[in-house]
């Protein structure tokens, strides 16, 4: 169950099934270089006995950010601080994959006005520009970073990457035919709108060496209409293990629907609270002969060990314990602990909250963690929330003054 090792396609063994999936943990400085702070964070999460570590977003593109705090991973990064992060990551024994990632028309307007994208679509929401289509070029050079970010993250010991084709970045939105609108060998039918995420993904598979892992995230669902659906994730899946990935990670929405940041109130029952998307892993499980891995609620070792052997998944990833309780995984392999921390179940429905709430409060948590050691349980949720919308403020600055060259890069 959770404490089982599995081996991968490429014979790499994680040494249990407990995987601290990604988070926005936002600590790059002005160049998108890793901090002290993140490398200390990944070195404490080793430590605290998860087989495997996969870094928050970590763009190809530093003109493509999910946040002013990626680090990045290209020609231009320090890779003496980014092998720094690797050696930290498996300090304790953990697997550490780089979640590549590249953020298309959800790049905030003030990073880049307008993002390259898989139509000229604009994101329903405040902040974000107006993206322009790419051009099959454009694609090209997408398929070049990601391979190219893939070979700097093997040279600086990572275990492997997770390409990021989820939760509406650039990979996600051209799955989607309510935003892929395209008419060329790039949209229409599935097969066109899957040709940018696998011609990443052989790429990406064909320069690594054969013993590094490669991995998709990839939605169950956008959960919107007319958008990429259940059906049409379960023949992507099958798409990718052809092209030779390791596992995939299933999970869902994205920045428009963000059923993926979800928290659920302690009302609701276990069931309901915890592994969302394992309905939607089940017809992926069966489709597929590679391991699978979901992330979104898990908290009960009773539901992730039942998870594992009713065949609904192989591993279980986790992102805001390892924020209250970095250790978690070790208390709860011993046996010491049965449920992993639960802070969000006492905050107050989403709805009654300012957009983002709740997951602006751990990313507040997160750098408290990185920066001290230790997470203020007692901040209040609006506090943190606000908190970190300052911090989201100055490090936008930081990395706009340093493009400008008025900020020396490793501020």
């Amino acid at each position: 169950m959770i404490a089982d090792s599995l081996t991968l396609p490429n014979g790499t063994i994680l040494k249990n099934r407990i995987v601290k999936s990604a988070m926005s943990e936002a600590l790059g400085d002005a160049g998108n270089n890793p901090t002290p702070a993140l490398i200390a964070l990944f070195a404490r999460w080793s430590s605290g006995g998860a087989g495997l570590l996969i870094t928050g977003n970590t763009p190809v593109d530093r003109m493509h950010l999910e946040h002013a705090g990626n680090f990045v991973v290209d020609g231009a990064s320090d890779l003496t601080l980014v092998r720094e992060l690797a050696s930290a990551a498996k300090s304790g024994g953990a697997k550490i994959l780089a979640q590549l990632a590249h953020a298309g028309r959800q790049t905030p307007e003030n990073i880049n006005p307008h993002p390259i994208s898989v139509s000229d679509q604009r994101l329903d929401l405040p902040g974000y520009g107006e993206p322009k289509a790419a051009q099959t070029t454009d694609f090209k050079a997408v398929v070049a970073k990601f391979t190219d970010s893939a070979l700097l993250a093997q040279s600086a010991g990572f275990d492997g990457v997770e390409i990021h084709a989820a939760h509406g970045y650039l990979l996600s939105s051209a799955l989607s035919p309510r935003i892929n609108t395209r008419q060329d060998e790039w949209g229409g039918s599935l097969e066109n709108r899957a040709r940018l995420a696998r011609n990443v993904v052989r790429a990406v598979r064909a320069a690594v060496r054969p013993g590094f892992i490669v991995a998709v995230k990839l939605n169950s669902s956008d959960f919107q209409k007319g958008g990429f659906d259940h059906k049409e994730s379960v023949k992507v899946a099958v798409m990718l293990e052809a092209e030779g990935v390791d596992f995939i990670e299933i999970s869902g929405g994205t920045f428009e629907t963000p059923t993926a940041y979800q928290h659920t109130s302690r009302s609701q029952s276990t069931a309901a609270r915890e592994g969302y998307f394992l309905h939607y892993a089940a017809a992926i499980k069966s489709a597929i002969n590679i391991p699978l891995m979901v992330t979104g609620g898990f908290r009960s070792k009773s539901v992730m060990d039942s998870a594992i052997t009713d065949g609904k998944t192989d591993l279980i990833g986790i992102g805001r314990p390892f924020i209250t309780q970095p250790d978690f995984p070790n208390e709860m392999l011993s046996g010491q602990l049965e449920v992993a921390p639960t802070v969000e179940r006492d905050f107050p429905p989403s709805d009654t909250l300012p957009r983002g709430a709740v997951l602006n409060w751990f990313c507040c948590q997160l750098t408290l963690l990185g920066e001290t050691g230790t997470a203020d349980l007692n901040l209040p949720l609006i506090d943190g929330h606000e908190r970190y919308l300052e911090k989201i403020e100055s490090q936008t600055k930081q990395l706009l003054d340093a493009r400008r060259g008025l900020l020396p890069l490793g501020s």
